[in-house]
């Protein structure tokens, strides 16, 4: 059995923003927006820095003969760990309770289990150490990420997700832009940058947890494996669930492919002269594109009313990203591609995530059933690299990685067009 945590609390207070039997009916207040917002822009930088740059650095200096390889089985073993701790904590976070709040508690400790597994993993000098400790820290961001996404549905007004979902996505790029600066400028080592990015991650986090509160929910008895893999395949087999699931996952993996060895691609590739600085420049292109898309997507989404199209352009356009740079895999092209890569996925990721939340089985699970989804999220930038790193050392190489990536998007707007319960 897994366990319920004790001792019950007293009832919180009914914070604004209460959720009724038709869901919360009070809109988010701009500070709130804005606070939200800037945990997410923590906890990207913390997770996509050490993708983007710190790890691959990292793994070259252990091991530079078979950096690829070794990247693919951080990121694998790392993946699979996600794999089984996002539903797991998202139905644990459901059925918790205490003072602190059911989310808050959730996101206060994984935050921190994710601050320290960054900084164990950059004090590694193994591979074996560095597959580990990157592993355990995704247990950390697995538990956070359950108590943030599950905010959304608890939280935020139908009208405002397509908003609020634009505060989740606009600070990715961003995120990953001044991380990769931060390093970069002051040529920090990866155990300084891991550092640094640990601690930008609590710096984010605070003024949100002193500015909400949760709101009371009744919590059912505790949860038994059965009971939680059942619960996960009732979801799976909704068929709208299903159908976003798919796209989300198939449209993270063609982002994730194709952003998870730029720094190799331009090094190893295109063979340029400065390949970190190179990478900057990509990023920047990659975030001003995503920026703008993301508010833009997320605001006509919820004037308009509508979530597919949106959703479904965002991936075309990212599919166009992939199958160009196949096509011509030169300097300028990528530069162009990045910009249509980050474009797409800013526009795709602000609207689906207020989609998802709109096709949710059962409101009394909401962080499970979003656990599940999130595994369409941090799974595929875990899985990409081993999938990658397989295409690169074939004959083909990085042509045909990048028309996968055009393949995988392509059929994800598929996918979420098959949906029907959402406009």
């Amino acid at each position: 059995m897994l366990p319920d945590f004790n001792p019950p609390a007293p009832a919180l207070a009914r914070p604004a923003g209460q959720t009724t039997a038709q869901g919360p009916a009070e809109p988010v207040s701009r500070r709130w927006t804005s606070l939200y917002g800037l945990v997410w822009f923590g906890f990207w930088t913390a997770n996509l820095v050490p993708l983007q740059l710190l790890l691959p650095q990292q793994l070259e200096a252990i091991d530079p003969a078979s950096k690829v390889y070794d990247f693919a089985v951080v990121n694998g073993v790392s993946g699979l760990v996600a794999l089984l701790a996002l539903p797991l904590c998202g139905a644990l976070c459901d059925r918790s309770r205490s003072r602190f709040g059911r989310r808050r508690l959730w996101l206060t400790a994984g935050a921190v289990a994710f601050a320290a597994g960054l900084i164990v993993t950059g004090a590694q000098t193994t591979v074996a150490g560095v597959v580990v400790a990157w592993a355990a820290g995704m247990i950390g961001l697995s538990a956070a990420t359950a108590g943030l996404t599950a905010i959304i549905a608890d939280r935020v007004p139908e009208h405002q997700r397509g908003m609020i979902s634009s505060a989740i996505y606009g600070p990715q790029a961003f995120g990953v832009v001044v991380g990769i600066a931060l390093v970069s400028v002051f040529g920090l080592s990866p155990m300084s940058g891991f550092a640094v990015i640990a601690a930008l991650l609590i710096v984010c986090l605070v003024p949100f947890l002193a500015a909400h509160r949760d709101i009371a929910f009744t919590v059912e008895a505790p949860l038994s494996i059965a009971e939680l893999l059942a619960s996960m395949g009732n979801s799976l087999r909704n068929r709208e669930f299903a159908w976003a699931f798919g796209g989300r996952l198939l449209v993270n993996l063609a982002n994730s492919l194709g952003t998870c060895y730029t720094l190799y691609f331009l090094t190893d590739g295109l063979n340029v002269p400065d390949p970190a600085g190179t990478l900057l420049i990509c990023t920047v292109l990659y975030l001003l594109a995503g920026l703008v898309a993301t508010a833009a997507a997320g605001v006509l989404s919820d004037r308009l009313g509508r979530r597919r199209i949106f959703v479904a352009l965002a991936a075309l356009l990212q599919a166009a990203s992939g199958f160009l740079l196949a096509s011509a895999p030169n300097l300028t092209v990528m530069m162009v591609a990045s910009a249509l890569m980050g474009g797409g996925f800013g526009a795709y990721m602000a609207v689906d995530q207020a989609l998802i939340t709109q096709v949710l089985p059962d409101a009394e699970s909401r962080a499970k059933d979003l656990g599940i989804m999130n595994i369409g999220a941090i799974v595929p930038p875990a899985i990409a690299p081993l999938i990658a790193g397989a295409i690169i050392s074939s004959q083909h190489g990085y042509p045909l990685l990048f028309a996968l990536v055009g393949a995988a998007a392509a059929v994800g707007a598929v996918l979420v067009y098959r949906i029907r319960s959402v406009r």
